[in-house]
Formats: C-alpha cells, sequence, structure tokens
C-alpha cells in the first residue's frame, strides 16, 4: 500500500465527517426554525413558520403552523387560550390553567362547558380587498387572534344578543361554547393587557386587521367606525393605510354588518 495514502486516510476522514456535519445543519428553505413563545402564564406551542410569511403574521403567537399558499395565508391553530380560565375546570390542564372567576361582572354564572382544542385552518387572502356584496358573517369563528383563539360575531346562538351569554364571560371576556371552543366575542382583555389597547389584536377571515379600542390615545367608538366596524386609516403594522377593523366597548364589538373584505375560509 502507497505509504502517503496511508498518511491521507485520517484526514480524509475528517473532512467527510465535517462535510456531514455541515449538511446536517442546514435548515430547509420552506421553513425557519420553530420557536416557542412564554406569556402570560403558559407557554405556547412552537409555531412553524413559512418562507415569505410577512412580520405582521408573525405576531399570531398561537398559531401552530403559519405559511403562505398561493394568494392565502394560513394559520393554523389550537383554539385553547394561554391565559387562565374557570372554564379550565375537570379539563387535562386544569392544574395549571384553571383559576376561578375573579373579575368584575356580579353576574357572572359559569356556563357547563369546558376548554377543549380544537385544530382550526384559517386560510385568508394576503391582500385582502373590498367585496362588494359584504357577505354576512357566520356563527362561529370569523378571525383568529393573536393567542389562536377564535373571534366570533356579536350574536349568541340562532343569532341571539349578547345580553345574557355575556353574563358567562370570564375574566378575559371569553368562554367556551357546547364543544368546547373557546372564543371571543367582545374585547380580549388578556391580549389588550399584554400588548396594548392600540395593539393588533389579530385578523378576520377577510385578511383585514383588528385592532384594539384606542387609536392614537383616543378612544374608538362606533360614530368613528362604518356600518362593518372599521375605517382605512395608517397603523404601526401598516403606516401607508390599510383598512382594518376595531374592538369598541359597544355592540357590535368587533363586526358589524358583514365582512369588508372577500372572505377566506376556516375549517377544523
Amino acid at each position: 500500500m502507497n505509504t502517503l495514502s496511508v498518511a491521507f486516510k485520517p484526514i480524509i476522514l475528517v473532512l467527510l465527517c465535517s462535510i456531514v456535519a455541515f449538511v446536517a445543519c442546514q435548515k430547509s428553505d420552506d421553513t425557519v426554525s420553530p420557536t416557542t413563545t412564554t406569556t402570560g402564564t403558559s407557554s405556547s406551542t412552537a409555531t412553524v413558520v413559512g418562507s415569505g410569511v410577512p412580520d405582521v403574521y408573525k405576531k399570531i403567537y398561537g398559531a401552530t403552523e403559519i405559511y403562505v399558499e398561493g394568494t392565502n395565508i394560513v394559520i393554523k391553530t389550537k383554539g385553547r387560550p394561554d391565559h387562565k380560565s374557570p372554564y379550565y375546570k375537570g379539563t387535562a390542564w386544569e392544574s395549571t390553567l384553571y383559576e376561578a372567576y375573579n373579575g368584575t361582572n356580579t353576574k357572572f354564572s359559569v356556563n357547563p362547558n369546558t376548554i377543549s382544542e380544537v385544530n382550526m385552518t384559517f386560510k385568508m387572502p394576503l391582500n385582502p380587498v373590498v367585496d362588494a356584496t359584504h357577505a354576512e358573517t357566520p356563527l362561529g369563528a370569523i378571525g383568529v387572534s393573536l393567542n389562536g383563539v377564535a373571534f366570533f360575531n356579536q350574536y349568541a346562538a340562532q343569532r341571539a344578543v349578547l345580553t345574557n351569554e355575556i353574563n358567562g364571560f370570564d375574566q378575559y371576556e371569553g368562554h367556551p361554547q357546547q364543544q368546547g371552543q373557546y372564543h371571543y366575542h367582545v374585547e380580549p382583555t388578556y391580549l389588550t393587557k399584554l400588548k396594548g389597547k392600540e395593539a393588533l389584536l389579530g385578523f378576520l377571515l377577510d385578511g383585514f386587521p383588528v385592532y384594539g379600542p384606542l387609536e392614537n390615545g383616543k378612544t374608538i367608538t362606533n360614530t368613528d367606525l362604518d356600518k362593518y366596524h372599521g375605517h382605512t386609516a395608517p397603523t404601526a403594522d401598516y403606516p401607508n393605510s390599510i383598512y382594518h377593523y376595531h374592538i369598541t366597548a359597544e355592540d357590535p364589538y368587533l363586526n358589524g354588518s358583514g365582512f369588508y373584505g372577500k372572505s377566506g375560509t376556516v375549517t377544523q
């Protein structure tokens, strides 16, 4: 055997091992590495974010996956709040997330439902556009909040007003329906305390963003908004202006007479 060949064998082996290690450490072009965001009382699920996802959607820390699909942004969540609630009693998360009601509603009465995980896939226009028909918002999920919890419209079952149902909202103004899907009809106070009352809170199915009850230090009321409960103005995330919805203290709270834009879909 050639003496020179024998001498070079260890060097060749070291080089091969280095190449293998380098390749193994490379990241896929399709996603960035998952991250876990810890907020409030619990750690949210790691979010896998696909390439090309605009930064504004990365604020949805409660998603399990966010990616671009054609002209849509796809957001997958498990729909479970990361804050405490009396509706965690009797669930797998009771030991860390159950908390008796400690809000200010003296008429509060816990409803018979408990929180469950619900796999939801929101598919919304990446570049939302106005819809001439302004489709009516359905009962059930009409959008997604930053912590992955669904937004519902201003109605209870059978499109009844929320007058009675509101007394079942927990200290963070949400509650679960019969299948255990937790949701917000009104201001998600956990998020507005965490992020601020002027902050982005999520998106409706038409792709237009939802903001809190303040804008430039002013409390927004229904008179500041159109019939769909929004207006066009600059925001911190969209300095060149965009149509956006606002949470208000008055009915319809989040959305009025239909979606402003062409609606996407939600499946579960």
